[in-house]
């Protein structure tokens, strides 16, 4: 088959380089735009451009999906099958373009967290489990029949970065096979709403900065889950002494205790710092705090000099 792709960042980098290694024939790469980054503010390719590019492969970036020179350029291409990973929502006169239809990797298992951060709100939100799914593409977004699903579980430690490299990896497999089967027309498409789903749908909507703020009155659990749920990216964040407090990395103490207010915080001022919670303390281990470097608790701690509100 013909296949076009369409991703942007390294965890649709995975998925290509799985199609092409499979010997499949990718004849075009869209992605979006290149824009300025950084502090020199210099032009910069998504990581799929630069591997696409690196492979030889033929590489549009539109700036508008209905574009009609776009749209004439995709049909150059006589895709036989469009391969959706990690990009933009598609209007249908391209999602609807090649008679295979066209086809995406989604990173949870649909039909929960379906929209544009399901990793995140899979921690956020404290499930046990996620996977990807691949689906066929219709007019609402997430919301196309489903091909096939594989389940990829969550530790208690794992943090968002941690489950989108499990998810990768496990997303590019399960491409590969759901090619392989529309190949040879060994697929059954299930509808979304035929799945077997235990209580209300699960959301996962993009996530914006007031959103990343920790909510100290919450209980130990749920900011635990937050804090993870937000590492690397975009970061669970606090107050300390009037600037912003990135917190990366932390551990829970689920305790009675009534000697600390909530949202006060304790430190030893050498190896610990922590802060209550509504029914605990959630202790602070990888931090950043404005305008320094990110660091580990007791580096922070032998530089700055703090008061204990506890």
């Amino acid at each position: 088959m013909r296949i076009v792709f369409m991703g942007t960042p390294d965890f649709a980098v995975a998925s290509l380089q799985a199609l092409l290694e499979a010997g499949e024939n990718v004849v075009a790469v869209v992605t979006t735009p290149d824009k300025p980054a950084g502090r020199g503010q210099k032009m910069h390719s998504s990581a799929v451009k630069q591997f696409a590019e690196a492979q030889g492969l033929p590489v549009l970036q539109p700036t508008k999906l209905k574009d009609p020179e776009f749209i004439a350029e995709l049909q150059s291409y006589q895709a036989d099958l469009q391969v959706v990973v990690a990009f933009r929502m598609l209007p249908e006169i391209v999602w609807n373009m090649p008679p295979k239809g066209t086809i995406n990797v989604h990173a949870s298992l649909l039909p929960n967290f379906r929209g544009a951060a399901p990793i995140n709100h899979a921690i956020i939100q404290g499930e046990r489990k996620s996977g990807v799914t691949t689906f066929l593409l219709q007019h609402e977004i997430d919301t196309g029949n489903i091909l096939f699903a594989t389940e990829v579980e969550i530790t208690e430690e794992n943090t968002a970065g941690d489950l989108h490299d499990k998810l990768m990896v496990a997303g590019a497999e399960l491409l590969i096979k759901t090619v392989e089967a529309l190949k040879s027309g060994n697929v059954n498409p299930i509808p979304q709403e035929s799945v077997e789903n235990a209580g209300a749908l699960k959301h996962a909507p993009k996530i914006f900065k007031e959103d990343c703020e920790i909510d100290w009155h919450q209980n130990t659990e749920a900011i635990y889950n937050k804090i993870r749920g937000l590492s690397p990216y975009p970061t669970a964040f606090t107050q300390l002494d009037g600037k912003s407090l990135k917190v990366f990395k932390a551990t829970k103490e689920i305790v009675a205790q009534t000697e600390i207010a909530v949202g006060d915080y304790w430190s030893d001022g050498k190896n610990e710092l922590k802060f209550a919670t509504s029914d605990g303390f959630i202790k602070l281990l990888d931090i950043q705090i404005e305008g320094k470097k990110r660091m580990s608790v007791r580096d922070f701690l032998r530089g700055y000099k703090l008061e204990n509100k506890g």
